[in-house]
C-alpha cells in the first residue's frame, strides 16, 4: 500500500528550498509518493514529486509536513484541516511556535514519521461568519485568531460585543481579538491576552487598545458564541483570520465567531510539557538576574 505525504515549504527562501528537496528525497526513497504545491514544484526543481493545486491537495495524505516559519504552517493547515491529515510544522524561521521540530530535528523528524513513531493531537480552531447587508456572506475559519478591526488608521472603531446571545460591551477600540489556546501566543499575547495552555478547551476574546473602563481580555467557554457588530455610524472594518483571509467589513456588519467543526491535527514527535516550550521560544528568564537556585 502506498504512503503518501504533502510537502508545503516557503519556496522564497533559498535554506527552505534546499531543506525541502532533501525531506522530498528522503521521503521518496522510503517509498512514499511526494506532492508538493503546483506553484512551488519549479522552485523545488525535484524529479518524482508530484505536482497538486486546490483544496483538495492533502486529500487521502498520511501526513502534511510545513517547512518555514508559522505562516508557512499557518498555510499548510488550510490544507490538511478539511482532509484530516496530520500537519509537521519544522521550524526554518524566527519563533516557529507552531513547529513540532527545529531544523536540526529534521532527519530524526523524517525517520520517526517513516517508521510511524508518533502522535497526534487535535487543536480547537473557531468556526467564522460575517454578514452584512447588501453582501454574501462570509465563512471562513482560524487555527490561532480572528480579529475585528478598524479599516482606517486615523479612525477609532465602534464595536458592540455579545457573548451567549447577551450583549457584554460596546468599545471604542482598535478591534477585538478572539483566539483559540493555540493562538494565545500569537496576536492575542501581543494585544495583551493571556498564555494558554493548548489542552485546555476555552475561547478568547482581547479588546484591542479599548477606549474603555473595562478592557479586560476574557477566557470563555470551548462553548460559547461571540458576536462582534460593527456600529452603522462608525468606520469601516476589516475581518482577518489567521492573518491569512482578510474581509472587508462596512459598518452595521455582523460577525459570529464559535468553536470550529474541524479541529486540526498536529503531530508531536517528542511530546514534551508546554511550559518547556514556552521558556524556549520567548527565552524566559528562569535563572533571574540573581542567577540559579542555591
Amino acid at each position: 500500500m502506498s504512503r503518501t505525504a504533502l510537502l508545503v515549504t516557503h519556496t522564497g527562501r533559498r535554506r527552505s528550498t534546499e531543506h525541502a528537496r532533501t525531506v522530498a528525497a528522503d521521503l521518496i526513497a522510503a517509498g512514499f509518493e511526494v506532492r508538493v504545491i503546483a506553484e512551488e514544484a519549479e522552485d523545488l526543481d525535484l524529479p518524482g514529486v508530484l505536482p497538486v493545486s486546490g483544496a483538495t491537495a492533502a486529500e487521502g495524505a498520511e501526513i502534511v509536513f510545513a517547512l518555514g516559519g508559522d505562516g508557512t504552517f499557518l498555510r499548510a493547515a488550510d490544507l490538511a484541516r478539511p482532509a484530516k491529515a496530520p500537519l509537521l510544522g519544522i521550524n526554518l524561521g524566527k519563533v516557529g511556535f507552531l513547529a513540532e521540530a527545529e531544523i536540526h530535528d529534521l532527519d530524526l523528524a523524517v525517520r520517526d514519521v517513516v517508521s510511524r513513531d508518533y502522535t497526534v493531537d487535535e487543536r480547537l480552531t473557531l468556526d467564522v461568519r460575517a454578514e452584512f447587508e447588501g453582501g454574501p456572506t462570509i465563512e471562513s475559519w482560524a487555527l490561532n485568531e480572528a480579529s475585528v478591526e478598524k479599516g482606517e488608521r486615523a479612525q477609532m472603531l465602534e464595536l458592540m460585543v455579545d457573548v451567549d446571545g447577551r450583549p457584554l460591551s460596546r468599545y471604542g477600540c482598535d478591534g477585538v481579538v478572539c483566539a483559540t489556546p493555540t493562538g494565545s501566543t500569537a496576536y492575542a499575547f501581543s494585544a495583551g491576552g493571556p498564555v494558554v495552555w493548548p489542552e485546555v478547551e476555552a475561547l478568547l476574546l482581547v479588546p484591542i487598545s479599548a477606549h474603555a473602563l473595562f478592557s479586560r481580555p476574557l477566557v470563555t467557554a470551548p462553548t460559547s458564541t461571540f458576536v462582534i457588530t460593527v456600529d452603522p455610524f462608525t468606520t469601516l472594518a476589516v475581518l482577518c483570520c489567521d492573518g491569512r483571509r482578510v474581509y472587508d467589513l462596512p459598518p452595521g456588519a455582523r460577525v459570529t465567531v464559535q468553536r470550529g467543526v474541524l479541529p486540526v491535527r498536529i503531530v508531536r514527535l517528542r511530546p514534551r510539557p508546554f511550559t518547556d516550550r514556552l521558556v524556549a521560544k520567548f527565552g524566559l528568564p528562569v535563572q533571574g538576574w540573581r542567577g540559579g537556585r542555591s
